[in-house]
């Protein structure tokens, strides 16, 4: 093991007990949620071996040091992981370096082309069979040259195509998942309808699941029970990541590490059943890239994995 692998180790160890208190002491609303559910004689928790971490979080340090990175989410107790591409691997080396460290890659985060082409996502699928992944996503839409798209007929071009892509994706046994960010939660044609609006009564069941990123949901505006109860059965995934309380330190995008800002994720997971939720999924953007440091992304995986296994609702 070379030696920074082995510092964050060690910088980990030190934060486990950090972590372990913010998973079993929440904000207030979420404690105050677990209180209730208890008392009613009820309670939830997130299922550990549903529990992922994106590895956007890590990007800077997985082509530098892939395996002892994959290595450590996995002594931390990780047992799944979704990918962003594979680090100018071969999907089947990367697959080697998950096998090695006893990871699953079960989601994977990979567009669709843009005007679709069959046989270029026929490629994807193929990739998704050899890493393993059950769930293929698309990750990003909404900005246009001008800015966000305000147009609802983008919007039923993109359903179109995830419907075709879904079909594809279900064929090869896989299940296609879209991601939000905000920009959909614009409003569409000068009207109230909003572009994710559009992708929820224009997408088919049948082939499209939401993995519903709740941190862009809340920036948004959009409460994410609202849309439980719209997506009933729909949302299979959801990214966890969370936003600051600290506003003297607010940039363009307030990430924090899961359970230490202001969602109350308790309350949200309280309808995960109806939801359809299988897959909690870690995850902060500003996590792996300076001015934020390799050890600080690896912490924000702990914290994250530690939160959600001690969280009660």
């Amino acid at each position: 093991m070379n030696e920074s692998a082995f510092n964050r180790r060690k910088l980990l160890g030190a934060a486990a007990v950090g972590a372990a208190a913010i998973g079993t002491t929440t904000l207030a609303g979420t404690t105050a949620a677990a209180a209730a559910t208890t008392a009613s004689g009820s309670s939830g928790r997130v299922p550990r071996n549903n529990i992922s971490v994106q590895l956007y979080t890590l990007r800077n340090i997985l082509g530098q040091e892939l395996e002892e990175t994959l290595t450590e989410l996995s002594e931390i107790g990780y047992g799944k992981v979704e990918h962003a591409g594979f680090v100018g691997l071969s999907a089947a080396d990367f697959k080697k370096a998950l096998d090695n460290a006893g990871l699953q890659a079960t989601s994977g985060h990979v567009g669709i082309p843009q005007p679709f082409d069959a046989e270029t996502w026929k490629r994807s699928l193929e990739d998704a069979a050899i890493i393993g992944n059950k769930y293929i996503v698309h990750p990003f839409f909404g900005l246009g040259a001008d800015g966000p798209v305000r147009s609802s007929a983008v919007y039923r071009q993109l359903a179109h195509d995830l419907n075709t892509a879904g079909e594809m994706a279900r064929k090869a046994g896989l299940h296609l998942g879209y991601h939000n960010h905000h920009l959909e939660f614009t409003k569409q044609d000068g009207g109230t309808r909003t572009g994710f609006d559009v992708l929820m009564s224009q997408t088919d069941p049948r082939y499209v699941h939401f993995e519903l990123d709740l941190y862009w949901a809340w920036r948004g505006t959009a409460d994410p029970v609202d849309l439980f109860n719209r997506l009933r059965g729909r949302v299979r995934q959801v990214h966890v990541k969370d936003v600051q309380i600290d506003t003297s330190s607010f940039t363009n995008a307030p990430f924090a590490d899961p359970g230490t800002g202001l969602i109350d994720f308790g309350r949200i997971f309280q309808r995960a059943k109806e939801a359809g939720l299988v897959e909690y999924i870690v995850e902060r953007d500003d996590a792996g890239s300076p001015p934020r440091t390799p050890e600080q992304a690896l912490e924000t995986a702990r914290v994250g994995y530690d939160y959600l296994k001690g969280l009660r609702f």
